[in-house]
């Protein structure tokens, strides 16, 4: 049995991984409640079986033994963690490369198709994960072995598709230094598009959660909130064709995250899917990758216990 960690800018949630087994005994845990990484496992393992290994899957980049969240305060050394937690063995991984190494076991009511295409197996891969920031991780078939790609390409610079993203892209300029996408594809970008919408219109709307957005577009009570959520499609989709020119995904686009299972009834689609293929010269080639979403809560769990059974991983 091993300990299995998906510790994003929000939560912080924790599995048992056996061989052969779907992860299990999982605990969501909000991460502002605890001061570090260390206290939040330790709550987990309290009421947990004995683990001696562990994989976590951390928002953030892994670059050596020192570990910084992209979206929170939290930080932490791989080798004073392992110790602390008397692991005999720890492996931290990006939570979109756990996120990208789930999609190929999962079952087929957890995935639903956003776009048809043809995926070429022999291809590259797009995971994209808007939730408190934006992940994004590319999946490689080397010689029938997937291997996770990790990036920080949500901390590209965002490129407006029209006048009215430009005029909202030049509304964020005058809070951020750097309006990266990130500031629109997460959780705090869906409320800042709404905001920010409807102060260009000249008008107040109550919302100070992205769940209210959503819950107040769903409801038809906004017309605002609806166009934010068009508009964040949109820019989903201009993102996600951007960055599978950049490695030719022909093997898929998947998206993942909570917030965007959330969003799953009021997106728009025909605004995604045309925002993904219309990319000048390359439309026909976008046109023919196919766009998925993981439905599975907790896929990060799953990718972290799919990393753990590698023999080189532990």
């Amino acid at each position: 049995m091993r300990l299995v960690g998906d510790i994003g800018g929000t939560n912080a949630r924790f599995a048992i991984a056996e061989a052969g087994k779907y992860p299990h005994v999982v605990r969501k845990l909000p991460a502002a409640q605890y001061p570090s990484l260390v206290e939040a496992a330790q709550d987990y393992l309290s009421g947990a079986p004995m683990v001696e290994e562990a994989v976590l899957a951390v928002a953030g980049p892994v670059l050596g033994d020192e570990v910084r969240f992209s979206n929170s305060a939290w930080h932490f050394s791989i080798a004073d963690v392992r110790q602390r937690l008397g692991l005999r063995k720890l492996v931290v991984i990006n939570d979109l490369v756990a996120q990208a190494l789930s999609v190929a076991t999962m079952q087929p009511e957890e995935i639903s198709s956003v776009k048809t295409g043809t995926r070429d197996p022999r291809q590259p891969s797009l995971v994209i994960g808007p939730g408190t920031g934006l992940g994004v991780a590319f999946l490689l078939n080397q010689a029938g072995t997937l291997v996770g790609l990790p990036s920080e390409a949500g901390h590209a610079t965002f490129a407006p598709m029209d006048r009215l993203q430009a005029e909202i892209l030049s509304h964020l300029q005058g809070q951020y230094p750097h309006v990266s996408v990130e500031r629109l594809l997460s959780g705090s970008g869906l409320l800042a598009i709404a905001t920010t919408l409807a102060n260009i219109n000249g008008l107040t709307i109550d919302v100070q959660d992205p769940k209210d957005v959503s819950a107040r577009a769903a409801a038809g009570q906004c017309p605002t909130c609806r166009e934010a959520i068009r508009i964040f499609s949109s820019i989903l989709g201009s993102t996600a064709g951007s960055l599978a020119l950049t490695l030719l995904t022909g093997g898929g686009v998947v998206i993942t995250g909570g917030l965007c299972r959330g969003l799953q009834p009021l997106w728009d689609v025909a605004a995604l899917t045309e925002a993904f293929i219309e990319k000048g010269r390359f439309r026909s080639y976008l046109d023919g990758i196919p766009i998925d979403q993981i439905l599975r809560p907790h896929a990060g769990l799953l990718g972290a216990a799919v990393y753990a059974e590698r023999s080189h991983s532990l």
